[in-house]
């Protein structure tokens, strides 16, 4: 059986466990055994639709900050709303789709804190979804302007790929980088067209990075989860 190391705080919240599944007994499961490596767990579209508020609920209660990864776009009204609800269950960090655009994102942003406030609640962190890692061809210039439009609308951080994240530092130092996408050297790409491993990730700047596939659909996922920070603790 692995023994977990003592892993710092400061590099456990910025290691986040994409728990992409349908099953909450699994979701569960992995959370608990992957937690002495991984401060931030992060629920998708896939997990959030088939249980809902209660699985932010049940992460949040294990100690998690959670990375509610639903990428809202649509209208204003619609995503504020939405956002508000987000805000009251207690998670760290909610995103939306830059394209949405200014308004859009301001709506979101203005929901997500309110919803917090409301409840009584540390402040969030909105995130702007830039350019998605299944996007092999984005133009740089996307790039910036959805940058750009996060910066306008008061989101505190961007969700971007490993080689966007030296771009979006230059151009707003102070944004969150959230980095999806991050396989270790050698290791299955599936369908991220801008993967990237954890050592590059932090090399360029990254601030959160989103592991998912690589160890949970690993055969022995408290080894793979090990064998990744020990690579990061060693470097």
């Amino acid at each position: 059986m692995t023994t977990a190391p003592a892993v710092p705080a400061d590099l456990r919240g910025k290691l986040a466990l994409a728990l992409d599944v349908d099953d909450d007994v699994v979701a569960l499961r992995l959370a608990r055994d992957l937690q002495p490596w991984f401060g931030v767990a992060k629920v998708g579209l896939e997990l959030y639709s088939a249980f809902g508020p209660d699985i932010v609920s049940a992460l949040v209660d294990l100690g998690y900050d959670v990375f509610a990864d639903l990428k809202f776009h649509d209208i204003p009204t619609t995503v504020g709303r939405a956002a508000r609800v987000v805000g009251s269950l207690g998670v760290r960090y909610l995103n939306f789709h830059a394209q949405g655009g200014v308004a859009m994102l301001q709506a979101g942003v203005e929901g997500l804190l309110g919803g917090a406030a409301d409840a009584g609640l540390a402040e969030p962190i909105p995130l702007a979804v830039t350019i998605l890692t299944s996007e092999a061809d984005a133009d740089r210039a996307v790039l910036n302007a959805r940058v750009q439009a996060a910066v306008t609308s008061g989101c505190r951080g961007v969700v971007c790929g490993t080689g966007d994240v030296a771009d979006v530092k230059a151009q707003a130092p102070d944004l969150v980088a959230v980095v999806p996408g991050i396989r270790p050297a050698g290791a299955e790409t599936h369908d991220q067209a801008r993967p990237g491993t954890p050592e590059e990730a932090l090399a360029n700047g990254a601030d959160v990075l989103v592991i998912g596939r690589a160890v949970t659909r690993a055969e022995d996922p408290v080894a793979a989860a090990a064998a990744l920070v020990e690579t990061l603790l060693r470097g």
